[in-house]
């Protein structure tokens, strides 16, 4: 009997460091950039059809926000969940704003890099076509 209490015993704190290790995975310091970030850790938001992922890069930090939307261009779906904010302008919505940090090209020559799997657009969010588990990142770029 005291044999199956331990083994249970480890058991259960087995799973408790597991679970501590993995809500701890996805979360970023705030410091730095990050400071005045409004999501620390993934998160997912909407309910439509089709699945983006969209990281956030900034100081070798990440998150990343799973967005389940009808919406038909990224920047519609960015928008509707207010994870990026911007000016538009001539070639359509410039993002200064992802994720509650500022990259701002006037102030100190940063910008957001936007890629799709790893490679850069040649449109702008509001200009990219989103399909069912496409992936994005915007990457905090200075000059």
């Amino acid at each position: 009997m005291k044999k199956t209490v331990t083994s249970i015993t480890a058991v259960f704190m087995a799973l408790i460091i597991t679970l501590c290790f993995a809500s701890c995975a996805n979360t970023v310091d705030k410091t730095g950039l990050w400071e005045n970030a409004t999501y620390l850790k993934d998160e997912t938001f909407g309910k439509g059809e089709k699945s983006i992922q969209v990281e956030v890069v900034a100081e070798d930090q990440s998150v990343t926000f799973t967005i389940n939307t009808d919406k038909e261009t990224l920047g519609e779906a960015l928008l509707e969940h207010k994870l990026v904010s911007g000016e538009n302008g001539a070639y359509g919505l410039y993002i200064k704003t992802v994720n509650g940090i500022l990259a701002d090209y006037d102030i100190d020559q940063s910008y957001w890099a936007l890629n799709k799997n790893g490679e850069a657009l040649t449109t702008g969010a509001d200009g990219e076509k989103i399909s069912d588990g496409g992936h994005y990142e915007f990457v905090y770029t200075k000059s």
